[in-house]
């Protein structure tokens, strides 16, 4: 069975905000190389439109970095599947849409052959935690205290119990906490 892994940067005080965090080199590398592992990363819309606009078009602007490049072509690369039920069509290369039946659909992924499956963003993320379909969690926490925001946890119904695998401190501070969820 697949693993479905949860990737996200969050703050010391638990805020979700992709512009609030230390996006370096070493950062970038990171989930370049965590989407190497796998072969699908799945999304809800909100997050999905917020990757899809910057990083399909990174590649191409002068002011991405190698890192940023790299990070680019592996998250272009990866197939990714939409779940909403208010997104008209998807069009960032290798992505398609599911409306209906999340669960279920995860599920199959998860029993397919294959690499990891990765998830990103909040509420869809939520929504697979409490129904303990997530099997690892990479959070990436910044040396930050946000005070506002979206966080981390909003949307969880259901207590999530971790066992802490790996821990990677990065040079800006950030440290990289490796779980594996308790069943």
């Amino acid at each position: 069975m697949r693993k479905l892994i949860y990737g996200i940067n969050v703050t010391l005080d638990g805020y979700a905000d992709h512009q609030a965090g230390i996006a370096d080199a070493e950062l970038h590398t990171f989930y370049a190389d965590l989407l190497r592992t796998s072969d699908t990363m799945l999304y809800g819309r909100v997050t999905y439109e917020l990757m899809a606009a910057y990083w399909q078009i990174a590649p191409d602007l002068p002011t991405s970095t190698p890192d940023e490049i790299d990070f680019a072509h592996e998250i272009n690369r990866i197939q990714k599947i939409v779940f909403s039920r208010t997104l008209e069509k998807v069009e960032w290369s290798n992505s398609r849409l599911v409306r209906e039946h999340a669960a279920e659909e995860v599920i199959r992924l998860k029993n397919q052959p294959g690499r990891d499956i990765l998830v990103g963003g909040l509420s869809f993320a939520a929504f697979l935690m409490d129904l303990g379909l997530i099997d690892e969690y990479w959070l990436t926490v910044h040396p930050i205290l946000l005070g506002t925001g979206r966080l981390l946890t909003k949307g969880l119904h259901n207590r999530v119990d971790l066992k802490l695998i790996e821990l990677k401190p990065f040079k800006s501070g950030v440290i990289a906490a490796h779980y594996q969820a308790i069943a």
